[in-house]
């Protein structure tokens, strides 16, 4: 995870032929910038969210026209709840975008993407330093739980925030239900058929919905589930590779490996050794 802010002007640009293999965060403060990732494309200005997922090609810069774009920016691998927030809010190509946020609550978005900036340079034995927008790369477990808690806090503020009126959430509580049991045991033997009984839905009546909510399929959804516990047990446990490919349901560690370098752009073990500080050899 890798927390920044930035205040760019006319000329500034991004861009990933191959994309991103984590998942990006824009919150926009002020000015505009334009992005386009996977055949979709859309400008963002003041009080505009956009989540930007992995693995497809992206081209995001200040907005022709524009003289700045000051935006707020995390790179980060989302909890598996978040893709039911952000379903509604698809606009194709692996992007959402989260438009006119209420202005109610901009200072707290603000002050979470702060804080987050803050806690990704948080360790036991110092305090978070202060006043410090410099891009951080998160330090640790504790560190990159605090920064993940100050992402979800925007995608609630913001989501909630634009809810057309009249509009509950009742129709997504059986998607939600979905998400909370692979969330609890990624590792289980899910299907989209175990899924579907579990929230008294046909298998195809399931799936569409799924899809429908979050913009992915429910396998898709385990199989991320899936990678992130392993990346959990990566960091804070020595099990080997084969036994972390286990305990997070995978059928083997070469689909383990692979699955995780997509989603991580490295290998597991190369994974391990960066976080724990050692030299990456190759």
């Amino acid at each position: 995870m890798i927390v920044g802010h930035y205040d760019k002007a006319a000329g500034y640009a991004t861009r990933r032929s191959g994309g991103s293999p984590s998942w990006l965060l824009l919150w926009t403060e002020a000015g505009e910038g334009l992005v386009e990732q996977g055949g979709a494309a859309f400008r963002g200005g003041a009080g505009d969210l956009a989540v930007l997922g992995s693995g497809v090609a992206q081209h995001y810069r200040v907005s022709p026209g524009a003289q700045r774009w000051r935006f707020w920016w995390v790179h980060f691998q989302p909890r598996a709840a978040w893709t039911a927030w952000l379903g509604p809010h698809a606009v194709g190509g692996g992007c959402h975008l989260v438009a006119a946020v209420s202005e109610a609550v901009h200072e707290r978005i603000g002050l979470a993407f702060v804080r987050a900036s803050q806690d990704a340079r948080w360790t036991p034995d110092m305090p978070a330093p202060r006043g410090v927008r410099a891009p951080a790369v998160v330090s640790g477990g504790a560190a990159r739980e605090l920064v993940l808690g100050a992402v979800e806090e925007v995608l609630v503020l913001a989501t909630a925030s634009v809810r057309p009126e009249g509009r509950g959430e009742e129709g997504d509580e059986r998607v939600r239900r979905a998400l909370a049991i692979i969330a609890a045991e990624p590792g289980a033997p899910h299907s989209v058929a175990s899924l579907a009984r579990a929230v008294a839905l046909s298998p195809s009546r399931f799936a569409h919905l799924f899809a429908q909510v979050t913009g992915q399929t429910p396998m898709q959804a385990v199989r991320g589930a899936r990678v992130r516990h392993a990346a959990g047990l990566l960091e804070v446990t020595d099990l080997d590779v084969g036994q972390v490919a286990a305990a997070s349901g995978f059928v083997s560690p070469f689909h383990f490996s692979r699955a995780f370098r997509r989603e991580y752009g490295l290998p597991p073990r190369d994974y391990r050794a960066r976080l724990r500080g050692e030299q990456v050899i190759g």
